[in-house]
């Protein structure tokens, strides 16, 4: 019990903060401070859009940006990533928040961040490199398209209609705008949208996004537009924490949300981190430490009404070019974030849902490189394959689904692949010392083959099939020092079609069995079978001897003289398998 404590303590004592932390703080504060200040200005709008469109309202984007962002950014295990609501976490929290409610969604997030914690104490962070590229490709369009079609109601002005399905809401809101056309709402969600595609082509630098979405408060509230409907009222600062929202009945029925919330968020956030060691050089994220970090950041959010929290990819990205160094700069991000819901509440409560929905679909678009989607596609049928169907899994299913539909179809290939490598070939025996005559005789009764490659379930059958048609001869030999890898599956085929050719009369001889492979043929009684009578032998000379002094005592061919005995016993020394 004692050395179990000290394990775990050792573990958790490796994720906290350390003192390389306050060093890399120190290095360059200026230039956090502005990186810092410019990613508060881009995730206004996106906190506030995606708040929103999560169901729990304007107020809880701002928390989870203050409170995740402010946690992740000092326990997360990336000193450039920064956390808050996103696109992604918003599609799985829209049909928990219709059935379960906004207590239902705080709950949640509360156990994901808990689950969270349990991964990184397991060091399971380390898997997010097994994903392969097209999974994560589909899963980045299939976001950008059900993250820009959650915005259409919001767009065309109307109120958003029942459902949990996004293809089936964006219908429903078609048709209610075919009713009542809204052209305001959709002039400032275009204009907003264009001015960031625009703008960000123009001047990368220049947060467009905030510009946008001040002009569109202007003259929203200057020409008295009341089609361009407004967020609503926002509490000048945060809720105390508060546990009122877990109800302990709920917990069973919250456990697969909740592990579908912990799934994307351990996935956005190593992705994220990921994308952010590749845009700069020489920075590393500790992939334990984030899965720490958000964990402690999605168990806080919802004590102050904050939805679940992930790394955010796009912010993450403006952090780094706007030449971030350390984690100072996301912990400046929330303070400048928090400020604003203290001090500025009145102002942003004013800002026209088609705003924010324009912001949100030009975020969608952005999310979208079609430089990739074409590289991928390109690639390989498998890959192409691969990222049409996670996309499509996304946007029809929901996000987990999606991402394992791709990871099972990704190796389900990847092993149709590596099973093709498998040969199995009929190979000439050694002519060794014999004579021409008697090399013919020993092979009108023996026949050879070499087994290359992997012998495992997914290619063990073939082979089986391919063994068993063995023609009428007397002796096969089976040499096996080519064979990769072995599992049981391949054992206990390969002893199958041992009994098989027995009760054809056929004997079987191996030779170069590998160490590492007679464990596995050993547990499946394989092993045993084909020692009987002394029939494994460990270079294929040996077998091929082996199967001449059968034949001899066999009948079939003639002893062979002592000298010439003696010359093919020395051959055992040259070749194994």
């Amino acid at each position: 019990m004692t050395s179990a404590v000290t394990r775990i303590w050792g573990r958790l004592a490796a994720l906290l903060p350390g003192r390389t932390d306050l060093g890399e703080i120190r290095r360059d504060p200026r230039r956090d401070l502005l990186a810092g200040l410019t990613v508060a200005i881009v995730a206004l709008p996106l906190a506030l859009g995606f708040g929103v469109s999560s169901g729990l309202g304007a107020e809880a984007g701002l928390a989870t940006a203050v409170i995740a962002g402010a946690l992740a950014a000092v326990f997360g295990g990336s000193n450039l990533q920064v956390s808050g609501p996103t696109g992604a976490m918003t599609v799985v929290l829209v049909p928990i928040v219709a059935e379960h409610g906004p207590s239902g969604v705080l709950t949640v997030g509360l156990m994901a961040g808990g689950m969270l914690v349990a991964l990184a104490l397991l060091r399971a962070g380390k898997y997010m490199q097994y994903v392969p590229a097209p999974v994560v490709e589909g899963f980045t369009l299939g976001i950008a398209c059900v993250i820009g079609l959650q915005q259409i109601p919001n767009a065309l002005g109307v109120p958003k209609p029942d459902g949990d399905r996004v293809l089936v809401v964006t219908w429903r809101a078609l048709a209610e705008f075919a009713k009542n056309p809204n052209w305001t709402a959709i002039a400032f969600a275009l204009a907003v949208a264009a001015v960031m595609l625009v703008g960000a082509r123009w001047r990368p630098t220049i947060p467009f996004s905030i510009l946008a979405v001040i002009a569109a408060t202007v003259v929203a509230q200057a020409a008295g537009l009341d089609a361009a409907k407004p967020i609503g009222d926002l509490p000048s600062g945060l809720p105390a924490p508060s546990l009122a929202f877990l109800d302990p009945g709920a917990l069973g029925s919250l456990l697969a949300p909740a592990v579908a919330v912990a799934a994307l968020a351990a996935l956005e956030s190593l992705l994220s981190a990921s994308v952010a060691d590749g845009m700069t050089v020489g920075q590393k994220h500790d992939p334990d430490r984030e899965l720490f970090g958000q964990g402690l950041a999605n168990i806080a959010a919802p004590l102050f009404g904050g939805v679940p929290a992930t790394g955010a990819i796009a912010r993450t990205a403006v952090n780094v070019r706007t030449g971030a160094s350390s984690r100072l700069a996301a912990l400046v991000h929330a303070a400048v974030l928090a400020v604003i819901v203290f001090a500025a509440a009145p102002l942003v409560s004013r800002i026209p849902l088609a705003a924010l929905a324009g912001v949100l679909l030009a975020t969608a678009i952005h999310m979208v490189e079609v430089g990739s989607l074409k590289a991928m596609a390109k690639a390989t049928r498998s890959d192409a394959l691969i990222l049409v169907l996670t996309a499509v899994a996304t946007l029809a299913l929901d996000l987990v689904y999606a991402v394992i539909i791709g990871l099972v179809v990704a190796g389900a290939l990847a092993l149709r692949a590596v099973a093709k490598q498998a040969r199995f070939d009929q190979v000439p025996l050694d002519k060794g010392d014999h004579s021409a005559e008697e090399h013919a005789l020993l092979g009108e009764h023996i026949v050879a083959y070499r087994i290359d490659g992997p012998l495992f379930f997914a290619a063990a059958h073939r082979f089986l099939l391919e063994l068993t048609e063995v023609a009428d001869v007397r002796v096969v030999i089976l040499r096996m020092s080519r064979v990769s890898t072995m599992d049981a599956t391949g054992a206990l085929v390969l002893k199958d079609a041992v009994e098989k050719l027995n009760r054809r009369g056929i004997v079987v001889m191996t030779s170069g069995i590998r160490p590492g492979q007679r464990q596995v043929l050993d547990s499946v009684g394989a092993l045993e079978l084909l020692r009987l009578e002394g029939r494994e032998y460990t270079t294929t000379p040996e077998a091929i001897q082996g199967a001449r002094t059968y034949l001899e005592c066999a009948g079939v061919m003639p002893p062979l003289p002592a000298q010439m005995s003696r010359s093919v016993s020395e051959e055992t020394e040259e070749t194994v398998g």
